[in-house]
C-alpha cells in the first residue's frame, strides 16, 4: 500500500505531513475497510507503529463520515496503556495524528494533579488516554463520564494483566456501553489475554502480521559471556564498543539501578536513571534529557522503561537476565524501531549460561555468542571512528584560515595530530580489561539420574607434572579456596580445572598448579608475583613439607603438641604442686583471724563470736537443740508475748437481722 486513500482525509493529510510514504504492516492490516467496526485482538512487535496503527483503527467509529469533531462533550474514545511514560507517548502520537481533525485529548495519568485533570474533563475532551489506576479513580468520583464512549482501547494488554491491573480493567470495561467497539493490542497473546478477549470482547477478529511472526527482525542479539566478577566491566566495554547515540540499560531491581548510575557517573558517562521510585516530573526530564542529547545512556528497570520510545535508541543492554522471554521481547523493543536497527546485548555470567540459552530459544530468537569486547578492540574502533569523522573533510572556512596558519606555523603535523588524537577521545572511559573466558565453558553438570562417566571425574590433586606456588595468605588472614580461586584465576589466566590442591597454613597457603599452565600464570603475573590485596606468590621448588606445624610425630607413637602432653605422661621438667615457689598471699591464716584487742597472746587464735552447738546440752521444750539462741534481736524483744498479759479479745456474733 503506497497511497492513503482508504483513509479519511485528515488522517491521510496528518501523515503525509509527518513524512509518511507507506504504512507498517500492522498499520495497514487495522485500517482495512473489510474490518468496519468489528472488535480486534491484534498482535504485533513493539515498535511496529502501534499507536498509529489504533488511532488509524478508531478514526471512521469516532468521526462517523465527518471531517472534524464536533464541540467537545463527554468523551468519545478512551485509550488504556500500563505506565505513565507510555501513556503521555500515546497522547503525543494522537496529536499529530488527529490534529487536522479538531479532535481535543486529554490524559488522566497517575502522578500527576488530578484537579487539572479534573478540570479537563469538565472542559470536554474527545479522547481520553490514561493509566488503569487513575481512570478507576475518575470514573469512583464521577468525574469521567463514559455514557458516551464508542470504542475501548488497551495498549500493551499484556503487560497491564502482568502488572496486576486486571481487576481495574474489568471494572473500566463493564462501566462503559456494551455496544462500544474494543480493541486489544498485545506483543503476545496468552491465555489471559485470550480470556480477557473473550469475555469483553464480541466476535473479535485475530490480527497477526508477518512481523509479528519474526520477532524483531532489525535488532541483532547479541549474548556476551564473562566471569562474574566482571559483569559491570562488560557492560562498561559494551557500551564504549557500540558508542551509541541513546542506549539503555536494563537491570531487576532500583537498588542495582542507583549502584550503575553511581558508578557509569564516576566512570564519566552521561547517565540518567529511571526507576519506580521517582516522581512523574523525574521521569520526564530524565526522558527529556535522552531526546536531547544531554545524556546518552539510560539505566532503567523493567516497569518504568515499560513502552517509552527514544527516536535513537541503538543498544539495550541487559545488566540482568530478563525474568521471561516477554520481557526479553519488550526490553530488546526499545530499539530497532520503525525500521531502524537496533543491538541487544545480553551480559551473561558463566554461572548463567544454560538460563540465557533456555530463554533466548522459549523466546524463538537466536542470539550471537561472543565475548564483551576487549580494551584492544575498543581502542581500535576509536581510531576507526576518528579517522571517519566528518570535522576532518570539512572544507575550512574564511573565519578559520587565520588560526589554522598559526598552528601550522608553530607546531609539525605529528604534533596537531596528536592533538587532534587527545581531543577526541577526551572524556571517554577507559576501557576495561577482562578476564578472558572459552566459549566452550558451561557450568558444572546438572544433577541427574545419568551416571557421569568415571574419566570425567579428575581429583583436584591428580596433575602428572605440578608446580608447587605458596601465597603469603593462611588460616590467619582467613584465607579460603572460594576467594582464592577467583582470584588466582582473575590474575593469572587461569581456570578452575588447572588448579590442584590447596593446602592451608597458619601463614601461608601452598597451591598446586599445572605444570602446562604455570608458565602463562606466572608471565600474567609479571615480576612483582603479586596478586590482589597486597597478596604475594613464591614458586616452591618441589612438593612442600605439608607436616603440620605446631606438631610432631615420632615413630610408633601419636602425634602430640607440644603444649600439651597425653595422660600418663610428663614432660622433663615438670615438678609436683608443692614444690612450686609459693606466692604472697597463698599460706594458711595466722594473723587474719584474731579478734582486735582481744588481750590474748600473739599467735593464739581468737573464739569466733558464735558458739558451737552442744548436741549433748539438755534440750528445752519447744527447742530442737540445747543452749539458747546465738543472739536476740529487737524484733524478738518486740513481738513476745508477756508472760501473764492480756488475752486477745473474743468478738460475739450479732444478730444483725
Amino acid at each position: 500500500m503506497t497511497s492513503f486513500d482508504s483513509l479519511a482525509p485528515a488522517m491521510a493529510k496528518a501523515l503525509e505531513k509527518r513524512g509518511y510514504t507507506t504504512l507498517t504492516p500492522v498499520q495497514i492490516a487495522v485500517s482495512d475497510p473489510k474490518i468496519g467496526d468489528a472488535d480486534a485482538l491484534v498482535s504485533a512487535q513493539t515498535g511496529s507503529g502501534k499507536t498509529v496503527a489504533f488511532g488509524l483503527a478508531i478514526a471512521p467509529t469516532l468521526l462517523e463520515g465527518e471531517e472534524r469533531f464536533a464541540r467537545a462533550a463527554s468523551p468519545l474514545a478512551l485509550v488504556i496503556a500500563p505506565t505513565r511514560e507510555l501513556a503521555m507517548q500515546v497522547k503525543r502520537e494522537l496529536e499529530w495524528l488527529y490534529e487536522l481533525t479538531g479532535a481535543v485529548i486529554a490524559s488522566c495519568v497517575g502522578g500527576m494533579d488530578v484537579r487539572n485533570e479534573r478540570r479537563a474533563l469538565e472542559r470536554g475532551a474527545h479522547i481520553i488516554v490514561g493509566t488503569p489506576g487513575r481512570l478507576r479513580d475518575h470514573i469512583t468520583r464521577g468525574n469521567l463520564d463514559l455514557s458516551a464512549i464508542r470504542a475501548v482501547v488497551l495498549d500493551e494488554a499484556d503487560e497491564m494483566l502482568d502488572l496486576g491491573f486486571r481487576e481495574d480493567l474489568e471494572f473500566i470495561l463493564e462501566a462503559a456501553p456494551e455496544e462500544r467497539r474494543t480493541l486489544m493490542f498485545s506483543a503476545t497473546v496468552s491465555k489471559e489475554i485470550a480470556a480477557l478477549a473473550k469475555n469483553y470482547q464480541r466476535d473479535a477478529m485475530r490480527i497477526s502480521t508477518a512481523a509479528e511472526r519474526e520477532q524483531h527482525v532489525d535488532i541483532e542479539y547479541r549474548a556476551l559471556l564473562c566471569v562474574p566478577a566482571d559483569r559491570e566491566n562488560a557492560i562498561i566495554n559494551t557500551l564504549r564498543f557500540y558508542d551509541a547515540q541513546n542506549a539503555i540499560v536494563f537491570c531487576s531491581t532500583r537498588a542495582a539501578v542507583n549502584h550503575l548510575t553511581a558508578r557509569f557517573n564516576n566512570r564519566g558517562f552521561s547517565v540518567v536513571a529511571l526507576s519506580g521510585e521517582l516522581s512523574q516530573n523525574e521521569r520526564t526530564h530524565a526522558l527529556q534529557a535522552m531526546r536531547d542529547g544531554r545524556a546518552r545512556v539510560c539505566i532503567a528497570t523493567d516497569v518504568a522503561a515499560r513502552g517509552i520510545d527514544l527516536p535513537n535508541l541503538e543498544l539495550v543492554v541487559h545488566a540482568d537476565l530478563p525474568t521471561n522471554p516477554e520481557t526479553l521481547l519488550h526490553r530488546s523493543g526499545r530499539t530497532g524501531r520503525a525500521g531502524r536497527k537496533g543491538v541487544s546485548a545480553l551480559i551473561v555470567p558463566l554461572s548463567a549460561r544454560r538460563k540465557a540459552e533456555r530463554l533466548l530459544q522459549a523466546a524463538n530468537l537466536k542470539a550471537d555468542w561472543a565475548t564483551p569486547p576487549s580494551a584492544e578492540e575498543i581502542l581500535r574502533r576509536d581510531d576507526e571512528r576518528l579517522l571517519a569523522d566528518t570535522t576532518l573533510t570539512d572544507t575550512i572556512g574564511d573565519d578559520e584560515i587565520e588560526t589554522i596558519d598559526a598552528l601550522v606555523g608553530k607546531f609539525d603535523a605529528r604534533q596537531l595530530a596528536a592533538a587532534v588524537a587527545r581531543y577526541f577521545k577526551a572524556g571517554r572511559s577507559a576501557p576495561e580489561d577482562l578476564v578472558e573466558v572459552s566459549l566452550e565453558q558451561r557450568k558444572p553438570r546438572e544433577r541427574s539420574n545419568d551416571a557421569i562417566p568415571a574419566e570425567t571425574k579428575r581429583p583436584r590433586d591428580s596433575f602428572a607434572r605440578s608446580t608447587w606456588i605458596s601465597v603469603s595468605v593462611g588460616r590467619k588472614q582467613r584465607a579460603e579456596p572460594r576467594w582464592l580461586i577467583p582470584m588466582l584465576c582473575r590474575n593469572g589466566a587461569l581456570t578452575k580445572n588447572e588448579i590442584g590442591a590447596i593446602k592451608m597454613q597458619p601463614e601461608e597457603t601452598y597451591i598446586e598448579l599445572s605444570a602446562d599452565a604455570s608458565d602463562a600464570f606466572l608471565g600474567a603475573l609479571g615480576p612483582d608475583k603479586m596478586l590482589e590485596r597486597g597478596v604475594r606468590v613464591t614458586v616452591l621448588d618441589g612438593m612442600p613439607d605439608l607436616t603440620p606445624q605446631y606438631y610432631e610425630r615420632t615413630p610408633g607413637e601419636k602425634t602430640q603438641r607440644y603444649d600439651k602432653p597425653f595422660r600418663g605422661e610428663r614432660r622433663a621438667d615438670w615438678k609436683p604442686r608443692g614444690e612450686f615457689e609459693k606466692k604472697p598471699g597463698f599460706g594458711k591464716k595466722k594473723d587474719f583471724d584474731k579478734k582486735p584487742d582481744s588481750g590474748k597472746a600473739e599467735g593464739a587464735s581468737a573464739k569466733p563470736h558464735w558458739k558451737d552447738r552442744d548436741d549433748n546440752a539438755a534440750k528445752k521444750p519447744g527447742k530442737p537443740f540445747g543452749g539458747p539462741k546465738p543472739f536476740k534481736g529487737k524484733r524478738d524483744e518486740k513481738f513476745a508475748k508477756p508472760e501473764g498479759g492480756p488475752k486477745k479479745p473474743k468478738f460475739k456474733k450479732t444478730d444483725r437481722s
